[in-house]
């Protein structure tokens, strides 16, 4: 895949370049604009995969955009403003939370991976898993911020702000602080702390913090 991130961080889109015969797979509705030469096809991949990103907050449908009359472009963006970052999921498959998957070349397989330990709580029991031979756009609410983790290294991460991991990473799903009232009022509720080797994609914003923010300048009564 040959592309170009455009406008980061704000209002990040992705500008795919595709030679005759070339196609990406993107969510249903992230197609901004494309040449003449694409086509466009729109598939659902049976009724288990439907249900999978029904559970991971995907659209029901994906569409595969084809370069068949000559190379061509498409320029795909996520709903929310943000950030665009392209994972290799080649050598290693990457975990994907809920509603950040963007696009990804067709060789890329996707599967809706259930959590045994209630990962995500109140933000998401199911993952996304992508693995194959290519690369994986992803999305997120604000600006992406990526670590690398060395063997051993732990980091803690609001499980809000989670976008992306490389799967075996050790992770473990706890209280932000050691107390319950300390976590109320910390108002950082669950953490996870990963563990590495690997690599880890955090959103600097979050759209559930961006709701409650805009709730409370909102008039009432």
């Amino acid at each position: 895949m040959r592309y170009e991130l455009l406008y980061q961080p704000s209002f990040s889109v992705a500008r795919v370049l595709l030679e005759p015969g070339q196609a990406i797979r993107a969510e249903s509705g992230a197609m901004v604009s494309m040449s003449p030469s694409v086509t466009m096809e729109s598939k659902s991949g049976g009724l288990g995969k439907m249900f999978g990103r029904l559970l991971t907050g995907e659209s029901l449908f994906q569409t595969t955009f084809t370069a068949t009359g000559g190379p061509g472009e498409v320029i795909l963006a996520p709903a929310a403003p943000g950030d665009i970052a392209a994972v290799d999921v080649s050598a290693h498959p990457m975990m994907v939370t809920s509603g950040c998957f963007l696009a990804c070349d067709p060789q890329i397989d996707l599967q809706t991976v259930a959590s045994g330990r209630g990962f995500f709580s109140g933000e998401g029991l199911f993952l996304m898993r992508a693995y194959g031979a290519g690369t994986m756009l992803v999305a997120s609410f604000g600006a992406i911020h990526t670590l690398q983790l060395q063997p051993g290294q732990p980091y803690i991460v609001d499980s809000g702000h989670l976008v992306a991991f490389s799967e075996g990473m050790g992770y473990q799903l706890r209280k932000a602080a050691k107390s319950l009232l300390g976590t109320v009022t910390s108002g950082e509720g669950i953490v996870v702390e990963l563990t590495g080797p690997g690599i880890v994609h955090i959103q600097t914003r979050t759209p559930s913090g961006f709701a409650a923010w805009l709730g409370g300048l909102l008039p009432r009564g």
